[in-house]
């Protein structure tokens, strides 16, 4: 078999590995989330009450993950807050996420305490060969 013939049967196979790894990879997001992204605010001219307006940037199947359990504390002016990291996954489909985003847990199977907690997204990660759209988002948890 010639190099090129090689070459374009192993690539084929690597196409066809990372399909059924990215299958696979979604098959654990039993979670759900929305991601959006704060676009700028609108003010009531008659409370004073200033409200933050955002887009949607997804919303769907997701997993969280903790791969360690440690908490950062960082001080806000007068607060103290306790940072805790987290590995946001979603479908490799999922793109325009962005740092800064905010993403809020909407429905989790195994574990109820994840609804309605909030993160904030801190890095991104890419890769030519990847099952899962992995980031690094980080709760504010006082």
């Amino acid at each position: 078999m010639p190099v090129g013939a090689r070459v374009e049967a192993v690539l084929m196979d690597a196409a066809a590995v990372l399909a059924r790894g990215r299958a696979m990879a979604e098959t654990l997001m039993v979670d759900e989330c929305v991601i959006r992204r704060r676009t700028g605010e609108t003010n009531d001219d008659e409370s004073g009450v200033v409200t933050p307006d955002y887009e949607q940037v997804y919303g769907g199947k997701c997993r969280i993950q903790q791969p360690t359990a440690t908490a950062q504390e960082q001080e806000s002016g007068q607060a103290a807050l306790l940072l805790v990291r987290f590995e946001l996954q979603v479908p490799m489909s999922v793109v325009g996420v962005a740092a800064d985003d905010e993403v809020q847990v909407t429905a989790s199977v195994h574990d109820p305490d994840l609804v309605g907690r909030r993160f904030v997204v801190r890095g991104l990660a890419h890769k030519t060969h990847a099952t899962a759209r992995r980031m690094q988002v980080e709760e504010r948890t006082s």
